[in-house]
């Protein structure tokens, strides 16, 4: 790969944070990631990807942060959008290791701000459901893991639509 910032053709200024996202917001451990490549710079092992658009390209580029600064010429957003990754990735690995008590029927629960979270078992197919307070769960999960994922998932969804 090329490093565009010694390429003429290729805009540097006036691209546009479309968005941010982290390659590992499932929870992935680092060696299963498949780490990004700045698409500007060819710097590898970008974690939070950051898209940007340019009207005169037509291409989208993912870059790294420091590329997304100096392209969008913005040195505020990319860097608020990656903390924000950040910090809901502490989030998600502190509710792993959050403490699930078990009920008297054997379902694991979490009672968090008046919300109760509850995994259990569905009794035909022994996958493991959720139901988040009110809302009951559709989706079915191979392990109790992979479900308390998807609890730390529904709940983030819910905080974002103000419905926590």
């Amino acid at each position: 790969m090329s490093n565009y910032w010694n390429i003429s053709g290729v805009p540097h200024k006036g691209w546009i944070l479309e968005e941010v996202y982290d390659i590992r917001a499932e929870g992935q451990s680092a060696d299963e990631t498949q780490y990004e490549t700045c698409m500007m710079c060819n710097n590898e092992r970008i974690r939070y990807v950051h898209v940007v658009s340019h009207r005169d390209f037509g291409e989208e580029f993912k870059v790294g942060c420091v590329c997304a600064e100096k392209m969008t010429n913005d040195y505020v957003n990319p860097k608020k959008h990656e903390k924000q990754l950040i910090n809901k990735s502490q989030m998600r690995i502190k509710w792993l290791k959050k403490e699930w008590k078990i009920s008297k029927k054997g379902n694991s629960y979490l009672k968090i701000t008046d919300h109760l979270i509850v995994i259990y078992q569905d009794r035909y197919t022994k996958k493991f459901k959720i139901n988040i307070g009110d809302v009951l769960g559709t989706k079915q999960f191979e392990d109790i893991d992979q479900a308390k994922m998807a609890a730390f998932n529904g709940v983030e969804y819910m905080k974002e639509k103000d419905l926590w």
